[in-house]
Parts: C-alpha cells; sequence; structure tokens
C-alpha cells in the first residue's frame, strides 16, 4: 500500500516535473531576451515575458491553443489515454514525452519506497530522482542543463549529507570537487588536442552534483557508465542516419542515468570499482 501511495504521489509530481520541462527553458530564454535588450537596446521580446510565464501561473496551458486545461482534462496519464494523446480543445497531438515523464515517475516514487522504505532516505532519494529526470529531459531536448537546477542538487546533497546521510560530508565535498575537476580538465584538453569544446559546464556542475551525494568513490562508475552508454547510444543513433557526424551529442542524461543507478546500487558498483 506504501509503494502504491508514493505511485500516486509520483504521478503528481510527474505532472509537475512536465511543466518543469516546458517551461524553465522558456523563462531562461525570456531572461537572456531582457537581459540583451537592456545591454543592446534592442526591441526583442519573447511569449514566456509576454505572458508572464512561471512555474506556478498561469495554469496549466495547450501549447498550441495556449487555452486552459480543465482540471478534469489534466488528470496524470488517464487524462492523454483519455483524449487520446490530444488536445480536447484545439486537436493539436500531446507530445509523448508527457505521459512519459509522469509514467517514470510514478516507477520511480514507487521503486524508491520498495527500495528505502518510508524514512528520509526515500524522500531524499525521490527528490533527487525527480531532480535528475527533469534534468535529463531537459538536456535531450535543449543540450541546456540550467544552474537553477544543477546548483541546487549540489548543495542538497551537501546538506543531506552534512551528518551522514548517504556517505559522510567529507565524502560528499570531495565528490563535488573532484566531479568539477575531473570533466573541467577533459574540457581543458579537448580544447587543447582537438580545438573544440568537448562539453558544456552544465556536464561539469551536473557531475559536481552527483560527487555531493554519493561521494568521491562513486564517480569513476558513473563517469565509465556514462561515456560507455553514451557511447553506445550514439555509434546506434549514426548507424540508423538519426545523428549526423561531427553533431554534439547531449551527455547529461546519461549522467543522470549512472548517478541514478550509483544512488540506489552503491554497494553493488563499488563490488565492479573497488577504490582504495
Amino acid at each position: 500500500m506504501t509503494v502504491f501511495g508514493a505511485g500516486l504521489l509520483g504521478a503528481l509530481v510527474g505532472s509537475f516535473l512536465n511543466v518543469v520541462i516546458y517551461r524553465l527553458p522558456l523563462m531562461m530564454e525570456a531572461e537572456w531576451r531582457g537581459e540583451c535588450r537592456r545591454l543592446f537596446g534592442t526591441a526583442t521580446d519573447s511569449a514566456a515575458t509576454a505572458a508572464g510565464l512561471g512555474l506556478v501561473r498561469p495554469r496549466s496551458f495547450c501549447p498550441g491553443c495556449r487555452k486552459p486545461i480543465p482540471i478534469l482534462l489534466n488528470i496524470p496519464l488517464v487524462s492523454w489515454l483519455m483524449l487520446r494523446g490530444r488536445c480536447a480543445a484545439c486537436g493539436i497531438r500531446i507530445h509523448w514525452r508527457y505521459p512519459l515523464v509522469e509514467l517514470l515517475t510514478i516507477l520511480l516514487f514507487g521503486y524508491t519506497v520498495w527500495h528505502w522504505g518510508l524514512n528520509s532516505a526515500a524522500v531524499a532519494a525521490a527528490v533527487f530522482s525527480a531532480a535528475l529526470l527533469v534534468l535529463a529531459v531537459i538536456d535531450l531536448e535543449h543540450r541546456l542543463l540550467p544552474d537553477a537546477l544543477t546548483l541546487p542538487l549540489l548543495w542538497l546533497g551537501l546538506l543531506y549529507n552534512l551528518r551522514g546521510g548517504f556517505v559522510d560530508l567529507h565524502a560528499a565535498v570531495l565528490g563535488a570537487a573532484f566531479g568539477y575537476l575531473a570533466l573541467w580538465l577533459v574540457l581543458q584538453l579537448a580544447r587543447l588536442i582537438l580545438r573544440k569544446e568537448a562539453m558544456g559546464y552544465g556536464d561539469l556542475k551536473l557531475l559536481a552534483a552527483l560527487g555531493a551525494w554519493l561521494g568521491w568513490q562513486l564517480l569513476p562508475a558513473v563517469v565509465f557508465l556514462a561515456s560507455c552508454t553514451g557511447a553506445v547510444v550514439g555509434l546506434l543513433l549514426l548507424a540508423t542516419g538519426r545523428l549526423q557526424q561531427g553533431r554534439p551529442v547531449s551527455f547529461g542524461p546519461y549522467l543522470a542515468l549512472a548517478g541514478w543507478l550509483a544512488l540506489y546500487h552503491a554497494e553493488w558498483l563499488l563490488r565492479i570499482f573497488p577504490v582504495p
């Protein structure tokens, strides 16, 4: 029953995560346009600025016709199935990402309570999982890992481990530092040898956040798993023609997946990647 309740909570949270995934990049774009307007005196604007778009207001609306969605038609998963994936007002197709995020959040929350029980560790792990899911989807869609998510995730990891949550504070601080510095060195070497950017600074901040939650001991496993998964997926996309050679690939989703596995299955990974 507890797992079922966690799944129901996950459905509600998943609906909000969809809002964050859709609106946060638009809000960031509006902020950038506003800064350009102040610096250069341009008259550019965006729909997000004009509508006063935020994470809480206005209420949920159709991205196509912009009409508010009635509460009875905004039930996670159920409404999408009832409407057969289309807006009730304009008939535009609703992206499959919406039910997928809600389903994944249901599974993540249910699995979290099954794995950790009903305690503070489960609450922390659920927050960690939800943040990683949002970051992964935004990076897939926009090749962007917002500071508004990565930096709070880093500080939350340090705060939770302040009294030895998942790891001790010493390991968490070293994890945050080593996580950032490891990819920073990779970035500098790529600039020196390849004369191009190998990754964005969002990846560095995300690995630092993972280090704050997991400790430095799990960072080698996270980087190895993320690199291997990213390489395999990239080769498959190239082979099927869905990715052009030389086009950048988002690394954040693979870091997020590896980080999630490391938190939930730390002992198993430490047996495969032992550290002194």
